[in-house]
């Protein structure tokens, strides 16, 4: 009876383990925050779309690599880069300093700000309005260090932290938050069949997205060198039209190439 289990032990270890192969058997392993619109999210069919999906698998194509998407919440893409279970990470990441201290990015493909979204009939009307209310952001992204920052200036009653856009919209329509601070693209995008949403008031950060690596890893300069390609193509900016239903305008990271961003 002990040999039998020993020997059954082996055998599920074994399938186990073709298991485990099979699911990292891509050459890119990519991390995203998937329901981040338009960036990395499921169509009707369930199938992963995106500006981010649709530019990372052109990107594996120049590099004659396969590329799987791997859903991971926003706050975890850093871990897992650094750690090594993914290669490289998008979800609209914006390039900053402090994050430039320990990990990489390549440069950098569309410029953003933050923005306040609100539900339309709440009659707050802009940042002013959010004096004393709960307001919602992604946690550990640019939206939540904006509001940590701001929260004495414009009298912030509460921050609350999500794992994601649609936890935090859903907390929006039920009341649970009175605004929420967050990459304005994604919110345009999201509100724009939406009227009992609205974005009130853009905030200046002057963002800059792009793809984020384990810091130093070779890949980084290879994937680089292939967005230079892509920009020089009009292959971004094609994109950029075929997401946001707008041409990028010449003097944007959508457009121009830029060099690889380093810490100072």
């Amino acid at each position: 009876m002990r040999r039998f289990s020993i020997l059954k032990t082996v055998m599920l270890s074994g399938v186990l383990a073709l298991a485990g192969a099979a699911a990292h058997a891509a050459d890119l392993n990519v991390g995203a925050n998937i329901g981040n619109v338009p960036w990395e999210f499921q169509d009707e069919s369930g199938k992963t779309v995106g500006f981010e999906v649709d530019l990372v698998t052109e990107i594996a194509k120049r590099l004659n690599k396969s590329v799987e998407f791997v859903n991971i919440p926003f706050n975890g893409l850093f871990s897992a880069v650094q750690s090594g279970r993914i290669n490289m990470a998008v979800s609209s990441i914006t390039i900053t300093e402090k994050r430039l201290e320990s990990v990489s990015f390549a440069q950098p493909y569309y410029d953003s700000d933050q923005s306040l979204t609100v539900m339309a009939a709440g009659g707050i009307k802009d940042l002013k309005g959010m004096s004393g209310k709960v307001v919602g952001v992604d946690t550990g992204s640019t939206g939540d260090m904006w509001a940590t920052n701001n929260t004495a200036k414009y009298s912030l009653g509460e921050i609350r932290r999500f794992e994601g856009l649609q936890p935090a919209m859903l907390d929006l329509a039920a009341g649970r938050i009175d605004g929420y601070i967050s990459d304005i693209p994604a919110l345009q995008y999201y509100v724009k069949d939406k009227p009992e949403i609205k974005v009130v008031e853009r905030i200046p950060t002057g963002e800059k997205y792009s793809i984020m690596f384990n810091k130093g890893d070779p890949l980084a300069k290879e994937v680089n060198d292939v967005i230079t390609t892509l920009k020089g193509e009009g292959f971004i900016a094609k994109l950029h039209e075929t997401w946001f239903g707008a041409k990028a305008e010449d003097t944007t990271s959508t457009v121009k190439v830029a060099d690889m961003p380093a810490a100072k």
